[in-house]
This record gives structure tokens, sequence and C-alpha cells, in this order.
């Protein structure tokens, strides 16, 4: 082939709406020496059949702020008919047709005031007002943003290809990719049916084809193909030259969404009964290699619950003609969240699992690609949407499609606080899981592991008055109230085997965490270390506790969802001589936390190792036995209470556990779960990394210098000390009680909203609503006076001195 470029820094493949953006964005940054590969010709993927909606407020912060990136670029691309992908700017409605929903909207609209979005509640008149052809039948509230419109996606696509062309970017179309080549674990070349291309790095942005891509550099990503249905209308209703354009419609109740296709409609939505497409007997996808610009069947019976939805929100839709079906296979994972960024073979990325939003997501996925591979890291935190976000067991076909089909059939349900999907469960449990059961353990699910929320047997009627208003209420149990007032009373057992465990050993081992980590590790065998691990821009990686095990040895644990993320974090800065050595040793030890202020006098029944604070200080670790069982007590607490975390085998694991519980009956013991953690955590201002800490905050802005050593370099250090701190973590605790924050809710101070909630809870000993958010440093004093939008309703609040139960951690050290 005359012209087949023999190298290219980057090569992407996949000629869909991904790819094209990765292109235009690597070119506008400059980098033009890539080539983009499609087996067949652009948009021939998912592409072309999408319904081109692009609604920008979404479940997430990053998430929303790069949907608004991706309406902007539209709006750019449209001022130039050269480049014009069809943009149509005509807003967008969202219908409630039940009450929760329309608390649901409320929020949104909340939400939506923090990013300057002109998102506002309107009356089911107005609705109709603005899309004439609807129903308001059982319509209770709606919203309109009117910044929403649509677009044509292959237009989409092959403006940006054109302009990444124009920039200087190769495409190669009618070009198959068959083998992608590594050595020492690095991507060295890719192999195509037209000849091979030395590189550095490859993107595969290849939509259902991901997988089988990248099981080439044998890499796992868990994408299940998903049959979507929508139809097209023939022209059915009077247009003018002059009209306005009908706003895209949503009506998530009912599971149908709509927007106008001329003097017709398109008409769609997310059926409860899902198919998935091209899965061979191992439940593997298995794409035809002819699959291009091509459709599935159609599959009316599926879409029969939807159309008869659709009449009812749209009347005239019962007599439309129907012009057209589209049965277009989708990529999904199993969280509804995108599949981007680097994997476990260096240089090999992936931008994929687009779950039918990746036309709205587009223009904001190739400018995160762009910065992720040029300058090695993203904008913004992504690690939601990093595909290294998905444990070992999404290595099995069931798991997976188990929850994909789970995602798609429940993609427009409301997500209460302490909801609980049920998909693949149970998957991963404690060694005492069978106790938890048997004793009223009420289950959550993290990251396929079994954890205990709450006990059934310690709810107690006395506490009802508690309850929280609203959706914080509805998973809400009195034995929260009961398990936390335990603990800070009397004694606690919990159960916390599902936290990450991460061994870090070798010659190399300690140099290597001193130069990760923020503060001082390497403090001799029996230390623990609260610390941080901080990006390039001096931002929170990871935040975890470290204990020195020996000269050589360390074991870094963080929260249950944080494994993948903190052993890609140190995989991706391994030494390559060899003298730094990963174990992930989760499921092999036991963690039980035993807390509350008699924990050392039940302890001292079971074991001869010295308690007392001369012998054992806070933060410390002591080989020793409990009953006949060999242990590691570490001295740590997540709930500000005295106490230890116990590792031990975890074949030892129940009886261990029985040992503790009955040992503990005198003391008065009680078992408890990680809700009552949470209320006990936000009393503490122990902090959650993902929500009040992450990659875009540095320890100063969230309080955490004294977790920072002065005296020795570390990664991030130079960024960190030369940021410009203009915010600050503030606690708050609201007026009303039982208004609960969940997260995201704007905040105000003199009527000008100034910040946005982290997170919070309800602090079960003082009986009050807390919350964390970050304001601008000359609004954050002690004693400001704030308010917090909770569902529609400003609720005042005020900066408090954090932490609020025992600040000066007098009861960690007694």
């Amino acid at each position: 082939m005359s012209n087949f470029p023999e190298y290219a820094r980057i090569v992407i493949i996949g000629g869909g709406v991904g790819g094209a953006s990765i292109a235009y964005h690597l070119a506008l940054r400059g980098e033009t020496n890539v080539v983009l590969i499609d087996r067949s010709e652009l948009t021939s993927g998912s592409t072309f059949h999408s319904a081109g909606l692009v609604g920008q407020l979404r479940g997430s912060v990053t998430l929303t702020s790069m949907m608004m990136y991706s309406a902007e670029l539209y709006r750019k691309l449209a001022k130039d008919p050269e480049t014009d992908p069809g943009w149509v700017e005509c807003g967008g409605i969202r219908l409630a047709c039940t009450r929760e929903r329309e608390q649901e909207l409320k929020r949104q609209v909340a939400w939506a005031t923090t990013f300057g979005l002109p998102l506002e509640e309107i009356s089911p008149k107005q609705a109709q007002d603005l899309f004439p052809l609807m129903s308001t039948e059982n319509v209770l509230a709606a919203t309109y943003l009117s910044t929403d419109g649509y677009l044509d996606p292959s237009l989409l696509c092959t403006s940006m290809a054109k302009e990444a062309r124009r920039m200087g970017v190769k495409i190669l179309q009618y070009t198959r990719v068959t083998a992608i080549h590594t050595r020492n674990n690095r991507v060295v070349s890719v192999t195509t049916d037209k000849g091979e291309i030395k590189t550095e790095m490859v993107v595969a942005a290849c939509g259902l084809y991901t997988p089988e891509i990248a099981r080439l550099v044998d890499v796992r990503v868990p994408i299940v193909p998903m049959s979507h249905q929508y139809l097209v209308t023939s022209a059915f209703r009077k247009v003018n030259k002059d009209d306005a354009h009908l706003p895209t419609l949503r009506d998530p109740d009912n599971l149908i969404y709509y927007r106008e296709d001329g003097a017709g409609l398109v008409m769609g939505g997310y059926e409860r009964k899902s198919a998935p497409a091209f899965l061979n007997d191992e439940l593997l996808d298995n794409v035809p290699k002819d699959f291009n610009g091509k459709l599935l069947d159609e599959d009316w019976s599926r879409l029969e619950e939807i159309a008869i939805n659709s009449s009812m929100r749209v009347p005239a839709m019962a007599s439309a003609p129907i012009r057209k079906i589209i049965n277009g296979p989708e990529a999904f994972t199993p969280d509804n969240e995108f599949c981007l960024g680097p994997t476990s073979v260096k240089g090999f990325f992936v931008a994929a699992g687009f779950c039918a939003h990746g036309i709205a997501g587009a223009g904001g996925i190739g400018r995160e690609m762009a910065a992720w591979m040029l300058d090695g890291q993203p904008t913004m935190d992504l690690w939601e949407m990093d595909v290294r976000r998905f444990g070992a067991q999404y290595k099995s076909t069931s798991y997976t499609l188990a929850k994909v089909v789970e995602n798609y059939e429940m993609y427009y349900d409301i997500r209460y606080p302490g909801d609980e999907r049920k998909a693949g469960r149970p998957l991963k449990m404690s060694s005492a899981y069978s106790w938890h059961k048997n004793h009223g353990a009420v289950f959550g699910e993290k990251s396929g592991w079994e954890r205990v929320n709450y006990y059934a047997s310690n709810e107690n009627p006395k506490y009802e008055y508690l309850r929280p208003d609203g959706w914080a209420g509805k998973n809400w149990s009195t034995a929260i109230v009961t398990e936390a007032l335990a603990t800070r009373e009397k004694l606690a057992l919990f159960d916390e085997s599902s936290f990450s465990k991460i061994e870090i050993s070798g010659s190399g081992a300690a140099a290597f965490l001193e130069f990760l980590c923020a503060n001082k590790i390497n403090k001799g065998a029996g230390t623990v270390t609260y610390t941080q691990m901080l990006n390039k821009r001096g931002g929170i990686e990871s935040d975890v506790t470290i204990t020195q095990i020996d000269a050589n040895t360390f074991r870094m644990i963080s929260g249950t969802a944080l494994n993948s993320h903190d052993m890609a974090w140190l995989k991706d800065h391994l030494p390559e001589d060899g003298s730094v050595v990963l174990k992930d040793v989760t499921a092999m030890l036991t963690c039980f936390g035993l807390w509350g202020p008699v924990t050392r006098d039940m302890l001292a029944t079971l074991t001869e190792q010295d308690l007392s604070t001369a012998a054992m200080p806070f933060l410390s670790m002591r080989e020793t036995n409990i009953g006949e069982f060999s242990v590691q007590l570490v001295r740590v607490t997540f709930v500000g209470e005295l106490g230890y975390e116990i590792y031990a085998d975890t074949k030892h694991g129940e009886a261990l556990w029985e040992l503790l519980w009955q040992a503990g009956q005198r003391f008065g013991i009680v078992a408890c779960g990680y809700k009552s953690i949470d209320s006990l955590r936000a009393e503490k201002g122990y902090l959650y990394w993902g929500s009040d800490i992450s990659p875009d905050e540095t320890p100063q802005e969230a309080g955490l210098n004294f977790a920072v050593a002065k005296d020795k370099e570390f990664l991030g250090k130079k960024a960190m000390l030369e940021h410009a701190r203009k915010k600050k973590l503030v606690t708050m605790i609201l007026e009303n009680p039982k208004a609960l924050v969940l997260g995201n809710e704007p905040v105000r101070v003199d009527g000008k909203v100034s910040g946005r909630v982290t997170s919070g809870s309800f602090g079960v000993s003082i009986q009050s609503s807390i919350a964390f958010a970050y304001l601008p440093n000359e609004l954050a004093g002690v004693g400001t006076e704030t308010e917090v939008l909770v569902f529609g309703k400003w609720i005042p609040a005020k900066i408090v001195q954090g932490p609020i139960y025992d600040p000066k951690g007098a009861k960690v050290r007694t």
C-alpha cells in the first residue's frame, strides 16, 4: 500500500465519534504524528445508528463537566458550515410522574446551579407549551435546560475527522488490525492487513470491538454489546419554516425519550427485558467480522411496552406511521460509566463503553484522552470512568453480563441512597459472613464484596423520630443509631475484611514509598502512617494508612472500592529493576475493627500483649496472639474512638470473630455495620477519597497538612507547594437535623452560590446533620452563615470548627 506509514507516535483504532474526537483533540494539542485506523469506513460502528441526543446534566461532577464541554464544542463546530455537525440547540425537557421523581428533578435543579447550567423547574403546562404533542397525564413536574440539543452523529464524526486530517492526522479506512506487539510489557507496534506501524501508544476506541482488540494484549475490558432500539416516524405533523424546534423530551418514569426528526419523531427507551448481542457460549463478545454499517433484526416484542408508554405520553404516536426501527448494538459497561484511560500494558489505552451516551460525551472524551496520553493524566479526576476501576471479578464473563444487564434494565431508575443492586451476588464474602447472616445482618455490596450495612437485630423503634427526611430516610434504619451509640459509649465490633490490603515488599520498597507518599513512611517495624499519595499536580491520588511490617515489607490499607485504583497507581510507578514487589492480600487477611471506650479492658482478657499507650501507642502495630490465634494488632481507627484493627489469616476469621463476640458479652459488645461508620466518621471529620478529597484537591485545601512531611521530597511536592490555595474544606452543621445531604448540593453565602457539598451524614451522638464542602478561602471562616439547597429548600447552616467530635483526638490516644 502506497503511503502506508511505518511509524506513528499514536495509533487510534476505531473511526467512530470516540476515535475521531481523540484524533481531533490530539491535533489541537499539536500532536499530529497520529494514525487513525478503521476496519471499514468512518462512522460504520455504533456511531451511525445513534439517536444523537446531547444532554448535559449527569450523575457526577466529572461527567457533567465533560458533557458541558461537548455541547460547547458542538456549538463552535456549528458556526462553520464546513464543520457543522447538524447541531440543533433546542433545549431539553425531563418529566416527573411520581413524587420520588419530582424530588430527583429538584435535586438536579439544585445541582445544576453549581455548574452554571440554566436548568429550571417548569410546570406540566409549560412543558406542554414547549412540546405541544405531549400529554400532561400523570405529569407532576418538569425541568427544562435550554442549552441541550441534538445533532447528526455521522456528521459529528466526519467533521472532527476532517479537521484532524487537515491538521496532519493520517486516516486509514478499510484497514484491519490483526495484532498488537509489546516488548517488556510496552506497546511497540501494530500489525494491520496493510502492513505494520511502529508506535509508542495505541488507543482502542472501537466500540463493540474494543474487548476483542484488548485481548490481543491480554487486557480484559468488561463491555457487553446490548441491543438498543428506537423508532423513527414518517412526517405526521405540520411544521412551518419559522417554527421553533421541539426540545428533546425524556420521561424516565415511562422509560422513553423523544427528539424531533423533521416533521416526525424519534422515540426510544430502555426496556425492562433487555437483549445482549453477539455473545458466544462462553458469554464472550463475538461480533461478526463483517458487522460494519449494519443493524440487528427488529425485535418488536421488546419494544412493545415502550411503544404503549409512548402513545400515552404523545397520543399522536398511536397512529403515526413508522418509517423505520433502528436496532443497533451499543457497548455497555457494568456501571453505566465510560471505560477510559491506560491499562496494565504500557502505552495501551482504551476509550470505549459509551453506554448510549457517547455522542453527548464525545467532545469531553477526546479532550481528556488527549491530555491523558500527552501529559500522563487527565485534566480532572476520572477514576469513576477509568478502565482499571474494575476488579478481578470482572474477568468472569457471567458476572460481567449479570451486572451489565441489570444496569441496562434499570437505566432510568432512581438511585436512592442505600439502594443495593442484586445481580451477581453474593460473590466475595468475609470469613464471618455466615455469622453475620445468622445474626440479622442487612448486607450491602461494594466492589463485589458483601458488607454489613447494619443488623436488623439492632433496630429500636424508640429512635424512629430521628429518621431523616425524604430520600435519605428511605433505606435508613434505627439500627444505625444503636450501633453508633454503642461505639461511642461501650464496645463495637466491625468486619472490615473487604478493605483493600496491598503488600509492598523488596529491597527498594521503603524508598519507593517515600517517593510516592507525602508523609514519612520508613519509621521502623511496628509503625503505622496515615498519608496521601499525590499526582504531578499536587492533587490527592490516594488516601491510605501504611503499616511497616519489617525493614522491607509494608502493608497499604484503603477503602474497599480503591483496591484497583491504588494497585494501578503503584504499578504505574514501579521501578524497572525488580526491587519492589506488589501483592494484593485483601482476600488472604481478615480484618476486624474493635472500637469503643472499654476496648482495652475487653481485649486484655484475650491477649498477653501490653495494651498500654506506653507499650502500644496510637498508630502502632504489634504481632501477638488473641486467644490461640496469631494476629497483627494495629492501633488505628476510622470512628474516632480507642480501638484496634485486628488482622489474621482468613482461615481463622470466623472462629476469631466468635471469640471476640463471646469475650465482649460482659462488656456490652454490639456487632455493627458500615452505615454507623459513616455517621461516626462525619462527626470525627474523617474524609472519603473520591468525594471529600480527590486528585483535584491538595492536602492543604483539604486540611491534611498534618499528614505531609516537611523534610523530604516526594512526588507532587513542588506542585503542591506552588498551588495557589483558593478554597478550603469546611464543616457545616445544618439547622434542620433531619435534612441530610447526599452530595453535590449547592452551598450559598450571602445569597450567592459559592460551592457544593462533597459528603455528609447524620451525626448520631450530636444529633445533627453534618455536611462537608469546599468554599473560597474568604468565605470559609468558622461561624459563617451558609445555606444548603436540599431537595428544593434552602436549609440554613453554619460553618463550625472541625472535627466536631473529640477535636484534640484525646479518645483515640488515651
